[in-house]
């Protein structure tokens, strides 16, 4: 990548403390520009209502983690599509750098994370790109036609 900022999408200052798994409420807050909060209780509502009609007791918040299948219907919701950078045996065809993605806001998923990119820079709460070496699996853009 062409830099990493710091950034922990308005966590704490939505008053959140300590350390978590909550990559995808944070990253969304980023790219989209939407308060912490707002997002953290909109996915939370999701994940709440997804569990309920499956009557399942999973997690309702996402403070350790959001589905895939949840994080995509928000995403969509908020006129973001995914674009898929590789197949399943296919191999790595887009790492973590700014000359591999566009430009823009980004919502990009890695192995185990996902993380903002916004015009070629990281901001998260640490650098994931292995140096540039990080295999992208896809990323959410939005208003794409």
């Amino acid at each position: 990548m062409s830099g990493y900022v710091y950034n922990d999408g308005g966590r704490s200052a939505a008053g959140y403390k300590g350390e978590t798994g909550d990559c995808v409420c944070r990253s969304i807050a980023i790219a989209t520009g939407k308060p912490y909060k707002e997002v953290y209780d909109e996915l939370s509502a999701m994940m709440k209502a997804a569990n309920k009609k499956a009557n399942l007791r999973g997690k309702n918040t996402p403070r350790d983690g959001v589905s895939k299948k949840i994080t995509r219907d928000y995403l969509e919701s908020l006129g973001w599509q995914w674009i898929a950078t590789m197949k399943i045996g296919q191999g790595c065809k887009t790492h973590l750098r700014a000359d591999e993605l566009p430009a823009g806001r980004l919502v990009v998923s890695v192995s185990k994370h996902i993380t903002a990119v916004i015009d070629g820079v990281i901001h998260d709460t640490y650098d994931p790109s292995r140096s540039g070496m990080r295999c992208v699996y896809g990323y959410f853009l939005k208003g794409v036609s």
